[in-house]
């Protein structure tokens, strides 16, 4: 029985039998209280045990796409339930979720991202172009003041702003980069520096 499926499996028959007698003892009046707040007791020690068994099962399930920093040099990141990688990343001192590309050159932020991390899209000249899956967008280049990925510090990263047709920033090459590694293995991208 050291079959993790066949082991869940007679926990879960287990808990399913001794919630299905409670509750009938419950309602016939059979059980006295005591009884009746032991099993409860045990339900919910049975439960934390069991989440805790399947804590990793259950964050993949629950944040699919979260970022895990592994270790000091190590951030895992997964897979979206788009079949994406998304990281958010602090700019500026400010959130901004990215679409990890690894067919985009640089850092694009859409529109809204600029505005958030404090740039002013309508002051920007929109000199260079790029081409998109959408077409072409017109961009413009900046720099961005501090960029922070987990522990991973940045300062003065070269990104492009577009005019408009980006709902999601996108975090590109340029970036990623600065990772000394970079795999993909099933739903897991491992970026290590």
């Amino acid at each position: 029985m050291s079959d993790p499926d066949t082991v869940a499996r007679v926990v879960y028959l287990v808990l399913l039998l001794c919630f299905l007698l409670g509750f009938f003892a419950w309602r016939r009046g059979q059980v006295g209280r005591r009884l009746r707040d032991l099993l409860a007791w045990v339900l919910i020690f049975a439960m934390v045990i069991i989440a805790y068994g399947f804590r990793d099962v259950l964050r993949a399930q629950l944040f699919p796409a979260a970022m895990v920093q592994v270790s000091g040099d190590t951030i895992e990141l997964r897979r979206g339930s788009d079949g994406h990688f998304h990281a958010t990343l602090e700019v500026n001192g400010e959130p901004v979720r990215f679409m990890v590309d690894t067919g985009a050159s640089g850092i694009v932020l859409s529109r809204r991202d600029a505005e958030k991390v404090g740039l002013d899209p309508d002051a920007l000249a929109f000199l260079g172009t790029a081409q998109t899956a959408n077409g072409r967008v017109a961009t413009a280049g900046v720099r961005l003041g501090l960029v922070r990925l987990g522990t991973f510090t940045d300062t003065g990263v070269p990104a492009s702003v577009t005019e408009g047709g980006l709902d999601t920033s996108l975090l590109g090459m340029e970036y990623l980069d600065r990772f000394a590694n970079i795999a993909i293995t099933g739903d897991v991208m491992t970026l290590t520096r």
